[in-house]
């Protein structure tokens, strides 16, 4: 890890026995955005998860968010269109242009590392920089990358060389906080294709999100 990476918060927390069982700390994050790509799809995906409970916003409803704005699509990246979608950063102004002001999640990583390695002219520190510039000075918690393969654009290896990029970024953003999900992810966890995730996987992600939101953002006491 680069020396940068200690200005961050070291982000992992305890593993729920079941995945939503255990209770988490409560967050002053009561308004949640929620970015995501395709690894965020099967967290509110009723094949996947048929208990609406495991599901990706009742877990930040679990932790105190009263307004959870999800917008996920496969395949997203900060900077390209998959089949005309909208990217990360125009998901961010149409947020934006809606009037949200709150806490941020970004859950997006593993395709903006793989175009990287496949020749983009935009690198990585640059994609975080243009979502960054949406987001401003709003609290925002962003997943790091993991993959379980060693070929190809999704190699594993492209994911840490993203995830070293987000680590220097808290020096220009300290708004940003890294959830190191690359520390806490189990293989099992993964699909055969080493990118997604089991039913198992998306339950434990999403329940381990919302932890780690309450854990960078925590409720105000009383005397605070």
């Amino acid at each position: 890890m680069v020396a940068a990476a200690a200005a961050l918060v070291a982000l992992a927390p305890a593993m729920p026995s079941e995945a939503g069982a255990a209770p988490a700390p409560s967050t002053s994050c009561t308004s949640i955005a929620h970015i995501g790509d395709s690894i965020s799809v099967g967290m509110e995906s009723d094949d996947f998860l048929p208990r609406k409970a495991d599901r990706l916003e009742a877990q930040y409803e679990r932790i105190g968010a009263r307004d959870v704005r999800l917008d996920i699509s496969g395949a997203r990246s900060a900077v390209e269109r998959h089949d005309g979608r909208p990217n990360a950063v125009e998901a961010a102004e149409e947020l934006r242009e809606e009037g949200f002001h709150g806490c941020w999640v970004i859950a997006i990583g593993t395709n903006d590392a793989a175009n990287v390695a496949a020749g983009s002219s935009y690198g990585a520190s640059e994609r975080i920089d243009r979502v960054m510039e949406i987001v401003g000075d709003d609290p925002v918690l962003w997943v790091d990358a993991k993959t379980t393969t060693d070929k190809g654009f999704y190699a594993d290896e492209n994911m840490r060389l993203f995830n070293q990029a987000l680590a220097k970024a808290h020096a220009r953003h300290p708004t940003l906080e890294v959830f190191h999900w690359s520390d806490v992810v189990r293989s099992s966890w993964f699909e055969s294709d080493g990118i997604h995730y089991t039913s198992t996987g998306y339950a434990r992600r999403a329940a381990l999100i919302a932890a780690a939101v309450a854990k960078a953002f925590p409720a105000r006491s009383a005397d605070d």
